[in-house]
């Protein structure tokens, strides 16, 4: 048996990071298995028939407003300068999102000032005591009206249930705004790998203290190798083989097209609120910055089953959650990391924010000596602003045993 010093689960965001960290970082040597077959987690990105890179699980937009997670990031890609803007499809015509002065203005005929249209919309709220549910959020902030038109329908779609029935969380850190600011996000640091998500998880796992094992159950990999302790990333029900029953997860089923057109649609996506089975459309050029007489989009269309996406945040799922967070924090030498073995949804650099935590902690008990900021320098010191790009080298990637 080949021994390791730490099996990881999962080459998404976290797996990769904690792979990184550890045999770069602390000269720990690791092997890192996926189902999937490929690195990456569900930021995977490729090139199409067409030659053009999409995003093969949806759309994954980089923002944050963590410099010190943007400049680890910054070792393994250059980036392009990117900052998301979506509208949604609303009685025949296209509407910035989140809600902001155009929206208000063009939805209700007005030409209100900034000023007059945060006046406009105290008209229209309906307050709200407690605010229990995805409903009370909205129609406390921006009214009745423009809560079926841009949150109900595309709400009851993505989560299968009525914003009625569900947690205020979901939508409680949607802005509403008075501005013309159409950005769909304000972080300091909007960026998209120059290169791809793959090619930076190429970069951050190119390392001869790393394997990579693709195609496989961990469970199957677990009777093959031996390891010091385990790191898993995958679902955390899973893990205890469904003890307290099955989590809880919306899933999504993407459906890819090309188009011989050189755009589809004027944003990188475009919601659709309302009378269509999908939830949005997506135009990966406006992301990648690629230049193309062709155009590559998905189709969004959430499903109760199938590859667990969203957790779908209920009191009585939470519940279930604890009783299995509990078993893992009695578990000694086993570490649970990420979305879905935390049963919560986060952004890809609060993902990483987490990794890097478990690993100073994890770097604790390692000799490898640490600069002040957590990270050890690169052989070639530390990257600028804008990162860099190089071919990995390529290292095999290791095949499942047969039987």
């Amino acid at each position: 048996m080949q021994t390791y010093d730490y099996l990881i689960v999962g080459a998404g965001f976290a797996g990769s990071v904690l792979a990184e960290r550890l045999a770069r970082g602390s000269g720990q040597s690791v092997l890192i298995c996926d189902r999937r077959g490929h690195i990456g987690g569900n930021a995977y990105d490729h090139t199409d028939a067409a030659g053009l890179l999409v995003h093969k699980y949806g759309p994954h937009i980089f923002h944050t407003n963590s410099r010190k997670i943007f400049e680890y990031l910054s070792r393994f890609t250059a980036w392009r300068a990117y900052e998301h803007r979506v509208r949604a499809s609303v009685d025949g015509k296209l509407f910035p999102v989140p809600i902001n002065l155009d929206t208000i203005n063009g939805v209700y005929d007005r030409n209100l000032s900034e000023a007059k249209a945060g006046e406009f919309l105290k008209t229209l709220a309906e307050p709200c005591a407690t605010l229990r549910t995805s409903e009370d959020v909205v129609v406390s902030q921006v009214g009745r009206a423009l809560y079926e038109k841009f949150f109900r329908g595309y709400t009851r779609k993505q989560w299968g249930v009525d914003p009625s029935d569900l947690d205020a969380q979901v939508t409680a850190r949607i802005p509403v705004r008075t501005n013309r600011d159409d950005r769909y996000f304000t972080d300091e640091f909007q960026w998209m790998p120059r290169h791809g998500y793959t090619s930076m998880f190429e970069n951050m796992l190119d390392h001869s203290k790393i394997d990579i094992l693709l195609n496989v159950d961990y469970r199957d990999v677990k009777k093959q190798v031996q390891y010091r302790e385990l790191i898993y990333t995958g679902p955390i029900d899973e893990y205890f083989e469904l003890r307290y029953g099955k989590l809880p997860y919306r899933s999504l089923e993407f459906k890819h097209t090309t188009h011989d057109q050189e755009w589809f649609q004027p944003v990188a996506v475009v919601n659709y609120p309302n009378e269509f089975e999908f939830t949005r459309i997506t135009e990966f050029k406006h992301l990648t910055g690629q230049q193309h007489a062709r155009t590559s989009v998905v189709h969004e269309y959430p499903r109760a089953e199938g590859d667990p996406y969203y957790p779908i945040p209920r009191p009585a799922n939470a519940a279930i959650y604890a009783r299995y967070r509990a078993l893992a924090q009695n578990l000694p030498g086993v570490h649970f990391v990420g979305r879905l073995a935390t049963y919560r949804y986060y952004n890809m650099d609060q993902v990483v924010g987490q990794a890097l935590t478990l690993y100073k902690k994890l770097a604790r008990t390692h000799d490898k000596t640490k600069t002040s900021n957590g990270f050890d320098s690169e052989p070639d010191g530390t990257l600028g602003r804008r990162g860099m790009h190089h071919q990995p080298r390529k290292r095999p990637i290791l095949q499942p045993a047969r039987a």
